[in-house]
Formats: structure tokens, C-alpha cells, sequence
């Protein structure tokens, strides 16, 4: 038992450092794009975001699955690839960890935190259908690779950064491409700034559990052509 309870606790210690990084990198981007007239480019900004998505899952994924995303984390559990006993530390951990790491950006680039919060540029209803669209392509994509035995695992990291790439160069101008509730959530809460915010809770968890969903449909159909 202690050694279990030890063993959980690296995991969520894990996912905090993992959350910190991914956050701080993806963040960072944005209010330097800001603060130094555009230097980073949308490209930029992608880039830095889906490569702190790769270091952090290829550093940190075999210890504690590299989640970094609430929605991720509900969407494994609603399908049973992670146990919900979990989900609350796991939450817990990242949500503080982008609070942490937004109010250390906060620190370092202030008054230029404004850079780094995404909020709609559009419609609500588009944004929040940008949000969920690209979370359903970026859970699809993590659970073909985290899941199915078929898959190249050890190239995980690079699959799901170039999604996160191609999800942000697509989503980004729109909703900021979020895709992560606390992508939103520690940003919003350093800068006070709370617009829309529901969109890019709901969004993601509802885009990634429907993407979790289709691949589960696909895996399970194609399973059953093998067997025939």
C-alpha cells in the first residue's frame, strides 16, 4: 500500500511538472508575440505549444501518462483507460500547475499577460465549435496512440505536438486554440480575465470524449473485420 500511495503521488507530481512546462511554454509564446511586435508569429506559437507537448510526453508520459488536460484526463476515464479514483488529483495538480505557471509568466512579462488568454475573435458559437472540433482531432489522435496496441508508441510525443501544431495554426486566429481548460483557466485567473471562459471548459471535455468515442467505434469495428 505504501508503495502504491508513493507511486500515485510521483504520478501527480509528474503531471504537475508536465502541466507547468506545457503551460509555460505555450503561454510564453503568445505574450512575447505581444510584447515584441509579432515576433513569434501564429507559427510561432504553435510551434512552442505542440513541442512542449512533445518534451513534456516524451520525458514524463512513461511515468504518468503525460495528460496535462483535464479533458483528456475525464475523456480516458470515461472510457475506461484511466481509473476515476484519479481524476480528482490528477485535476487537481494541473489546474494548479497553470495557475502557478501563468502567475510566474505574470511575473517575468508583466503587463503583457494579456497575450497569453485566449478568448473568442468570433462568434461564440464558433468558437466554441473551433474548440471542440480540434480537441475531438487532438483526443482522436491521443487515443490511437496511448491505447491501441497497433500503434507506434514510442512515437507518441511527436504525433500529438504536430497535432497540437496543426490544431493551433487552424484554431488559433479564431479561439486561440486552446483545447485545454487550463490552457484557459490559469491565464484568466493572472490576468482577471474571465470572457467566455465557459466555452473553452465545455468544449474541450466535450470534444474529447467524442473524440475518444470515435476512435473507440473505429478500433472495436476494425477489430471485428480482423477477427472475421
Amino acid at each position: 500500500m505504501c508503495v502504491l500511495n508513493w507511486w500515485r503521488t510521483l504520478q501527480v507530481g509528474a503531471e504537475f511538472v508536465g502541466t507547468f512546462i506545457l503551460i509555460f511554454g505555450a503561454v510564453a509564446a503568445p505574450i512575447v508575440n505581444q510584447k515584441y511586435g509579432g515576433v513569434e508569429t501564429l507559427m510561432g506559437n504553435a510551434l512552442c505549444a505542440g513541442l512542449a507537448v512533445m518534451v513534456v510526453i516524451l520525458s514524463t508520459g512513461h511515468i504518468s501518462g503525460a495528460h496535462l488536460n483535464p479533458a483528456v484526463t475525464i475523456a480516458f476515464a470515461a472510457f475506461r483507460h484511466f481509473p476515476w479514483a484519479q481524476v480528482p488529483a490528477y485535476v487537481a495538480a494541473q489546474v494548479t500547475a497553470s495557475v502557478c505557471a501563468s502567475f510566474a509568466l505574470k511575473g517575468v512579462y508583466h503587463p503583457f499577460l494579456s497575450g497569453g488568454v485566449t478568448v473568442p475573435s468570433v462568434s461564440t458559437a464558433q468558437a466554441f465549435f473551433l474548440e471542440f472540433v480540434t480537441t475531438f482531432i487532438l483526443m482522436f489522435v491521443i487515443v490511437a496512440v496511448a491505447t491501441d496496441t497497433r500503434a507506434v508508441g514510442e512515437l507518441a510525443g511527436i504525433a500529438v505536438g504536430a497535432t497540437v501544431i496543426l490544431d493551433i495554426m487552424v484554431a488559433g486566429p479564431g479561439s486561440g486554440g486552446s483545447m485545454n481548460p487550463v490552457r484557459t483557466l490559469g491565464p484568466a485567473i493572472a490576468s482577471n480575465n474571465y470572457k467566455q471562459l465557459w466555452i473553452y471548459i465545455v468544449a474541450p471535455i466535450t470534444g474529447a470524449i467524442t473524440g475518444a468515442a470515435a476512435y473507440t467505434a473505429v478500433k472495436i469495428t476494425s477489430d471485428q473485420e480482423g477477427q472475421q
